[in-house]
This record gives C-alpha cells, structure tokens and sequence, in this order.
C-alpha cells in the first residue's frame, strides 16, 4: 500500500481525506466520536503529506484512495473530505458510483476548476515564497488564509506543522497528482456539501453550485466559517456530521 493510514472500528466504513493545508492529522477532532458512534474510521496521507512519501512516478490522489478501498476490502464506504479532500472524493464518487453512498464536503474543491482571482493571487503568492525557499513565509501564509479567527491557538499550531512538513517534504518532489475529468452527474451518493461565509468566493461558490451538479445534494453555509470549519469548530460540525450519517449512512447503533 502506497499511502500510509489507520484504520479504526469494524462498522460502516468513513473513510476521512484531508486538504492541500494538513495532513490526516486534521480529522483528529472527529476520530473519537465517530468510533464510539460505531463505524470504521479510515483516514490517509496523501503522497507528499504526513507519513506518505513523495511520489517517484505520476500519480492520482484518486487512483491512490481507490486503491485504499481495495487493499482494505471495503464494498461500500462514505467519503468525508476538506478541500482538495473533498475534490478527491469527487473524483471517486463519480468513478465508483455503488461503492460511495454518502458523501460529506468541507469547503471543497472540485476537478477542473478554473482559479478566480483571490484564489489564484493566493497560489501566486505562495508559489513565489516556495521559489524563493521563503518556507516560513508561505506557511505564514496558508495560516492567515485558510485558518480562520474561532481555531485556537493549538489548532494554529498543528495546522503549522502540518502544512510547513507538507512544503518540506515536497521541495523534492517530482511529481504532482493529476486529476482526470469526471462526470459528477454519475454520483448516487447522498451528499452534504458545506461552506464557510469566511472563505474564498471561489469555495463558496463551488459548494453553493454542487446541487446543480449532483442530484439531491444539500448546501449549507456556516456564518462563522472560514476554510476549515471542522477545526475552528470541531463539536458544531461534529453535530452536522452526525446528524447528516445518522439519516444517510446510520450504524447499527443510530
């Protein structure tokens, strides 16, 4: 197996993918509650992030989780995922339509999205920083972006120790994941999709569109949010998680 991961539980399988910012470090708040509720908690590196190495070859993210499911036997899991987490998930929705029944989208990127300006002035920026070996300025960078005002100083922390080894361990890489294009209309699963009003238009929009994309899909904004929500207010989206598998992905203790 080429990503490292753990794997929790013995119930339906959740299987938890995190951003471009973290690594699977980001889920800890969730790990807990969502074992007690009595499903499988599955969650990953991508290559380049936490405990996977870099890639020495091209690669999919998607390819990569895919083969997760495989290795692990899993017939059927629900995909939980923040930002390019959640593009990843897309991607496997859409390929394995039966094998993904739910879905849940944390400010979520999507496959083939153009950048608008905030976030392409923001992947401008950070680009030049990296070139420039400027590693600390390009953390400092993602925290003010991406974090927003209600983490705490610990989750500030965590989310600068992910993401500087993250830019760390990719300085040598080769290569970088290469998303295909999918068809999200092939998605059965149910799906929530969330948003943060803090967040950049471009995520905004993208989760505020993904009813139109994905048959039965719900969008919902949280006034206090900026990119990520499940670690500015781990116990509120910790509610919507639950109350979102309890009616869509339920265990046998729901």
């Amino acid at each position: 197996m080429t990503l490292s991961y753990d794997s929790n539980g013995d119930g339906p399988a959740l299987v938890l993918l995190h951003s471009s910012v973290c690594d699977r470090g980001m889920w800890d708040p969730q790990v807990p509650t969502l074992y007690d509720a009595g499903y499988q908690v599955v969650r990953c590196d991508f290559r380049g992030f936490g405990d996977s190495p870099v890639a020495n070859q091209p690669y999919s993210d998607a390819a990569d989780v895919c083969d997760l499911l495989d290795y692990l036997n899993l017939e059927c899991a629900a995909l939980i995922g923040s930002s390019h987490g959640g593009e990843v998930a897309l991607e496997v929705a859409a390929q394995r339509p039966r094998q993904v029944p739910a879905l849940v989208l944390l400010c979520s990127a999507i496959p083939g999205h153009v950048p608008g300006p905030e976030l392409r002035a923001f992947t401008e920026r950070k680009t030049a920083l990296l070139a420039a070996n400027d590693i600390s300025g390009a953390v400092d960078l993602s925290i003010t972006t991406w974090l927003g005002s209600d983490a705490s100083a610990e989750v500030s922390e965590n989310v600068r120790r992910m993401q500087r080894r993250a830019f760390e361990m990719q300085t040598s890489a080769r290569f970088d994941s290469v998303s295909e294009p999918v068809e999200l209309t092939r998605i059965t699963a149910s799906c929530l999709t969330i948003s943060g009003a803090h967040d950049l238009l471009d995520f905004r929009e993208i989760a505020a569109d993904m009813p139109k994309r994905i048959a039965g899909a719900r969008h919902l904004e949280l006034p206090w949010a900026s990119h990520f929500p499940s670690l500015e207010r781990p116990a509120a989206v910790m509610d919507l998680l639950r109350d979102f598998l309890n009616e869509e992905y339920p265990t046998r203790r729901n």
